[in-house]
């Protein structure tokens, strides 16, 4: 038999006890109170997930505006070269913002779907 990473023996050490847990009731309960906990920690550490992505677009985003603002004033008042800056800071503004809004939706949207 080739050696075996620690890695690997953990996992088949972890499999087999997982196997004899689950033929007793209490350990089968553990078990399956253990999987619920870990599903419910999953979904409220993707949200949080979502939402601080969301956060961090937005803020970009306001970041964006602002500059796109300070080039529009600029290109006013003749001293840059063309619109394009004002153009590129306001596709990113946007693209910005579009993707922070739709984070939040995406949190909303599993809300409403979430059994109570």
């Amino acid at each position: 038999m080739g050696k075996l990473s620690t890695a690997k023996k953990i996992g088949i050490v972890a499999r087999v006890a997982g196997r004899q847990i689950g033929h007793s009731r209490r350990g089968a309960a553990v078990l399956s109170g253990l999987r619920t906990t870990a599903r419910s920690f999953g979904r409220v550490l993707h949200q949080l997930w979502l939402e601080v992505t969301g956060f961090t677009f937005l803020a970009l985003a306001v970041f964006g505006a602002v500059e796109a603002i300070r080039e529009y004033a600029k290109y006013q008042a003749g001293r840059a070269a063309g619109p394009g800056r004002v153009i590129v800071a306001s596709c990113f503004a946007v693209s910005f913002a579009w993707f922070g809004v739709s984070s939040f939706v995406r949190v909303k949207k599993r809300e409403e779907h979430q059994p109570r």
